[in-house]
């Protein structure tokens, strides 16, 4: 089943975390924060929490929300 975001998470051996997203690696965790970036999976939505640490969380619609007819008050 196709995840609707595409991360991914593999804990190794070594205990960290690799990140990937569509197949890429995204980002690595090692030592704390692999252990609190698995506390916090496990416990929310996984797709969510996996965006957030690789701060690919808010790409892609910053520019358009500016340029929007509501935002532009007072410009």
């Amino acid at each position: 089943m196709a995840r609707p975001y595409g991360f991914q998470y593999e804990q190794r051996t070594d205990g960290s975390v690799v990140i990937t997203h569509q197949g890429r690696a995204a980002g690595t965790l090692r030592g704390a924060r692999a252990a609190k970036f698995l506390t916090e999976v496990e416990s929310g939505d996984a797709q969510l929490v996996m965006a957030r640490w690789t701060g690919a969380y808010k790409h892609g619609n910053e520019r358009m929300a500016r340029n929007h007819p509501r935002n532009s008050r007072g410009r």
